[in-house]
Formats: C-alpha cells, sequence, structure tokens
C-alpha cells in the first residue's frame, strides 16, 4: 500500500469515527465510500503498467499480426507459430502499435505462442488460436489487462 492509499485510508476512518458520534447510518454510508475507494485505488495500481500483445491472422490467412492493445511498451516480444515451426522476434511495440510477419503460406489453423516483458522485466506469455475461419476476438475481455485477465 503506497502512502496515498494510506493517506485515504486514515482520513476515511477518521471521518468514519467522527461520524459514528453522530450517527451510526452516516458512519456506514461513509464507510462503505471508504471502502469504495479503496477498491478503486487497488484496481488503478493493478492497471499501471500492463501490455498486452495479442496475435491475429490476417484476413488472407497469409501473415500474423502482432499488436501491443496494453498500457505500456512490451520489449523482447517472441512469437513461436505451432506446429508449424515459424518463429519470429519484434524488438518492441509501443502501445497500440502492431508488427505484421509475412508467412511462406497460407494457413487454415494453428496457435501462435508469445512471450514478452515489460520494462521492468517482468516476462509475460499467452497463446492465441489463430484460424482462417474461426471467430474474432472476445467481446467481454476487458479493454485493459486487470486481475490476471488471461
Amino acid at each position: 500500500m503506497d502512502k496515498n492509499q494510506k493517506a485515504v485510508l486514515v482520513v476515511g476512518l477518521l471521518a468514519v469515527l467522527g461520524l459514528l458520534f453522530i450517527n451510526i447510518y452516516l458512519a456506514l454510508i461513509a464507510l462503505v465510500i471508504v471502502l469504495v475507494l479503496l477498491m478503486s485505488l487497488r484496481i488503478m495500481s493493478d492497471a499501471v503498467d500492463n501490455p498486452e500483445i495479442v496475435a491475429v491472422l490476417n484476413e488472407d490467412a497469409k501473415g500474423v499480426t502482432v499488436r501491443n492493445r496494453g498500457n505500456a511498451e512490451a520489449f523482447r516480444i517472441h512469437v513461436a507459430v505451432v506446429p508449424l515451426n515459424i518463429e519470429f522476434d519484434v524488438p518492441s511495440l509501443k502501445v497500440d502499435e502492431t508488427s505484421e510477419y509475412a508467412l511462406p503460406v497460407m494457413i487454415e489453423q494453428a496457435k501462435a505462442v508469445v512471450t514478452y516483458e515489460n520494462d521492468r522485466g517482468q516476462k509475460y506469455s499467452q497463446s492465441y488460436a489463430l484460424s482462417a475461419l474461426g471467430g474474432d476476438e472476445d467481446l467481454l475481455k476487458p479493454v485493459f489487462p486487470i486481475f490476471g485477465w488471461k
């Protein structure tokens, strides 16, 4: 917990204690507000500096597009297309930046295993199904990665 979160907690608890002498219901309302603020601060701290690399098959099935949908730059990106034994590296991708890799042949179905790091050296690994006939991305997935969404 950083000092801003501690300050919110201390001020909020003091307000709850002060309101407890006036009216117990006001104290409970203030307690709920303090808890909501602390949850919001926790979500904000969890969602900072998280790159998210997505690999998708191009419409013509002759290439793989790698895109950073996160909120931080990704480094040392390595993509392996399984079972085609195709591997390629991308040095870095900034936020919302894309990179394309042309495949030698058209593919119908494969899996892309992506490994990458953020600027602190924290490693991430994800796999994506690449299919010329498959569906698109999960529309219910959060816009930015929080709570370790896989």
